[in-house]
C-alpha cells in the first residue's frame, strides 16, 4: 500500500495501564470525524480499538509497568488501519474458545476478538500473536477476513 495514500497518521507508545489509550483513541476518532466518516463506523472502530488496547495492555503486557504498547494509527480517505503490537509472549489465535458455543456462553474468553472482527473489514495476527492489524474499509459492508500473519 502506498504511504502517500494516507492522509493522517500518528505512531505512539503507550504505558501497560488501564485507560493509557483514550487519548489516543480520542485522537484517532476526531480524525475521523473531520474525514466525515460515519457514526456506524466511528462507533466500530472505537469498539474494536479499545477491545485491542484492552488485550494488549492486560492480556499481553499483563499490566506490567516495564513494558509499553505499540500503535500505529493511519486514516485514508476510503481505509482505517490500525497496528497494536505488545511485548508480550504472544497467544495461539486457534486455542481461543468460540464465545457462541453454547457451551462457553457464560466464559469472557474470546469475546473481544470477536466484536474486533465483527465490527473491524480486517483483523489479522502475526504469528506470534503480540500484534494485531486492524483495517476498517469506510462505509462498506464488513465481512471480515482473518488470517495469522501481519501482511
Amino acid at each position: 500500500m502506498a504511504e502517500d495514500r494516507w492522509i493522517w497518521s500518528s505512531d505512539h507508545l503507550i504505558p501497560s495501564r488501564a485507560g493509557a489509550g483514550r487519548r489516543l483513541l480520542q485522537e484517532l476518532l476526531d480524525q475521523l470525524k473531520r474525514q466525515h466518516w460515519v457514526q456506524h463506523d466511528i462507533f466500530s472502530v472505537q469498539l474494536a480499538v479499545e477491545e485491542a488496547l484492552v488485550n494488549a495492555i492486560k492480556h499481553g503486557n499483563r499490566l506490567d509497568h516495564a513494558k509499553q504498547v505499540h500503535v500505529t494509527c493511519r486514516v485514508a480517505a476510503d481505509l482505517l488501519r490500525v497496528e497494536i503490537a505488545d511485548q508480550g509472549g504472544g497467544f495461539d489465535l486457534r486455542a481461543v474458545p468460540n464465545p457462541t458455543d453454547p457451551q462457553r456462553l457464560e466464559s469472557p474468553r474470546g469475546r473481544g476478538i470477536m466484536l474486533m472482527r465483527s465490527f473491524m473489514s480486517r483483523v489479522q495476527y502475526n504469528d506470534l500473536g503480540n500484534c494485531v492489524v486492524l483495517e476498517k474499509v469506510r462505509g462498506g459492508h464488513d465481512q471480515p477476513r482473518q488470517g495469522g500473519s501481519t501482511p
